[in-house]
């Protein structure tokens, strides 16, 4: 007997065919299965290796084994005069043909139906990112390949630069560095699903690896509506400036590419001009500036960035980073040097450097606008030249939109949170005095929808203009929670009940509860009070209105208590900004007006 027709006899070949059309049949099942629970294609391809892996094994089981009555045995072991073989063979091609049966039809399935879901899927897919302009894009925070693991900020930094190039590109729609940041440690999510999220059509991912004096940047730009590749590169160049500085603009020309826009060769030039050539100062800026951002160690960030001008003192980024840090830290309770004497002195230096920036005007503007008779012309005009020169910069909106409020133009400053949250909707400080703006204008319950969104988003900021709105009309619950869950977390349980009793008492009287109000903010081991005396917002609480300095909390606009509105407090706070000047020459809000020459009014 000839091999092949041993292999027939044996069942080897029926058993081949019988495993390959029940392994595409499985395949198929498998593919359906997988989409509907979402499961990666790798595990699909796991599957088919699998059973191609099977193959060669079942063709050996069955020429060495042979189902008998009595069960599988030895081929060797059978009597061929015993030998059932012909019979399995029969069922065999009864199963494999009934598979057959089954797969046509499938086949036919797949010739007529397919095409309606398959048009069915794009067009959810296209649903989804209907809303999305087609030169739309997000850069997402680049992962950290170095050795060490320890680059993070430098690969932060690596995209945030490649996203300030791409939102100077005419025509390209870039979601912001606060929106596309929120997304860090989320990519299980996928492309698509972020990129509908941020309402983008196209996404920036990449890597950074440094090692030594060596750098390998990769990028792949994603059309989220497909999750395919339209372009990718890898860089390895020397750490130095220049080669990162071009690296970040041959990405940025790849893309608008990509995208068919055409990028003016000097889009990058206001970013770049004053920078430094200096890698280590450049690094150091990086690392000082994500800090910045996200508003963490602060402290560390004003010496990185101390650190990275007195590298090199021509660095201007890093003199306008320093600027703005100076200028926040007294806010974050950092008050061991004249922060704001140092945010002046750095920002006009930055500003001499390259006065094409913009967050120094806006840095200078914040100063002007802080303290005692304000000069708000020369406000108004910082931050005129500070959105003349990046029409994005949310921090000159925010800011410009405080100043505002100060003078109770409540439309304008409306208008600012409105833009600042277009530019970026996850920037939820905006919406926090968005929603301040509404209350101090009186459309309460825009003021409380807003304003609740901020808190559903994970933002408390203002709320302590809103706890008074609270107890005046009658939720005095709510004054009661967060009254003890701030205490709670201060640890100064006990002054929960003077705080709730002020809020909801208008006879409180702070001088007849003084001495137990004042050892209540004495936590043990701790000689001065958690949140007292020096602190603008319990001095109002406890209605010491006399002892207040302007810092930049709008109370003359709280639309209670009431007995503070009606209170000459109000407007000699009102006069020591120096408002009614400004108004005069300028237009008084519609809630105020002149009476005679030097006084006012407001309702």
């Amino acid at each position: 007997m000839s091999f092949f027709e041993e292999l027939n006899r044996r069942n080897v070949i029926k058993v081949a065919v019988f495993y390959v059309v029940a392994s595409w049949l499985l395949l198929q099942v498998a593919e359906l299965l997988f989409d509907a629970l979402d499961l990666p294609g790798s595990w699909l391809r796991l599957v088919l290796a699998l059973l191609i892996l099977g193959l060669p094994l079942v063709v050996i089981f069955a020429w060495v084994f042979e189902l008998t009555p009595e069960g599988v045995k030895r081929e060797k072991e059978v009597d061929r005069s015993q030998s059932i073989t012909h019979e399995t063979g029969k069922r065999i091609n009864v199963v494999i043909v009934t598979l057959l049966v089954v797969a046509i039809a499938m086949l036919g399935l797949d010739r007529l139906v397919p095409e309606t879901v398959h048009v069915t899927q794009e067009a959810s897919t296209e649903s989804e990112m209907a809303g999305a302009p087609a030169q739309s894009i997000a850069v997402l925070p680049f992962a950290d390949l170095s050795p060490g693991g320890d680059q993070e900020y430098f690969s932060d930094g690596i995209a945030e630069e490649i996203l300030n190039v791409l939102v100077r590109i005419d025509g390209l729609k870039v979601a912001s560095r606060t929106t596309s940041w929120g997304f860090k440690g989320q990519e299980a999510l996928g492309i698509p699903q972020i990129a509908d999220k941020m309402n983008v059509r196209h996404v920036l991912e990449g890597s950074v690896r440094k090692s030594g004096d060596k750098v390998r940047v990769t990028a792949q730009l994603i059309d989220a509506t497909t999750d395919q590749h339209l372009w990718s590169e890898t860089f390895d160049r020397q750490l130095t400036t220049e080669s990162i500085f071009a690296i970040q603009d041959e990405i940025a020309g790849a893309i608008a590419e990509q995208l068919g826009l055409l990028i003016d060769p000097g889009t990058t030039k206001p970013l770049h001009r004053g920078d430094t050539d200096n890698i280590d100062a450049y690094e150091v800026y990086l690392e000082a500036w994500q800090l910045f951002v996200e508003r963490r160690s602060l402290r560390r960030a004003v010496e990185l960035f101390e650190r990275a001008v007195g590298t090199d003192p021509g660095f201007a980024r890093a003199w306008s980073g320093l600027a703005a840090t100076y200028q926040i830290s007294p806010g974050w309770g950092i008050t061991d040097r004249d922060y704001a004497a140092l945010a002046r002195s750095a920002a006009e230096t930055a500003i001499g450097l390259n006065p094409e920036l913009s967050m120094p005007y806006a840095v200078l503007a914040a100063i002007e606008g802080n303290g005692a008779d304000v000069d708000y012309e020369q406000v108004l005009q910082y931050f005129d030249d500070a959105l003349q020169r990046d029409s994005k910069n949310m921090t000159a909106y925010l800011w410009r939109m405080i100043a505002y409020l100060d003078l109770g133009y409540f439309d304008r400053a409306d208008r600012d949170g409105q833009r600042c949250l277009e530019i970026d909707p996850a920037y939820d400080i905006c919406r926090s005095f968005l929603a301040l703006s509404a209350l101090y204008a009186g459309d309460f319950d825009r003021a409380l929808a807003i304003h609740r969104e901020a808190m559903q988003r994970g933002f408390f900021g203002n709320a302590f203009a809103f706890m008074f709105l609270y107890a005046a009309t009658g939720e005095e619950d709510k004054v009661l929670i967060a009254t003890a869950s701030n205490n709670a977390s201060l640890g100064v349980n006990a002054a929960t009940p003077y705080e709730y009793r002020a809020y909801v008492d208008p006879a409180f009287d702070y001088e007849a509860e003084k001495i137990g109000l004042e050892l209540a903010y004495l936590p043990a081991g701790e000689e001065q009070p958690a949140w007292g005396a020096p602190n603008a917002d319990y001095l109002f609480l406890y209605r010491r209105y006399d002892e207040i300095v302007g810092d930049g909390v709008q109370y003359w606009w709280f639309p209670y208590p009431e007995h503070f509105r009606n209170s000459a407090a109000r407007k000699r706070m009102m006069n020591k900004v120096g408002m009614p000047g400004y108004w005069r020459k300028h237009g008084f809000p519609p809630q105020c007006r002149a009476v005679g020459d030097d006084d006012f009014e407001c309702e």
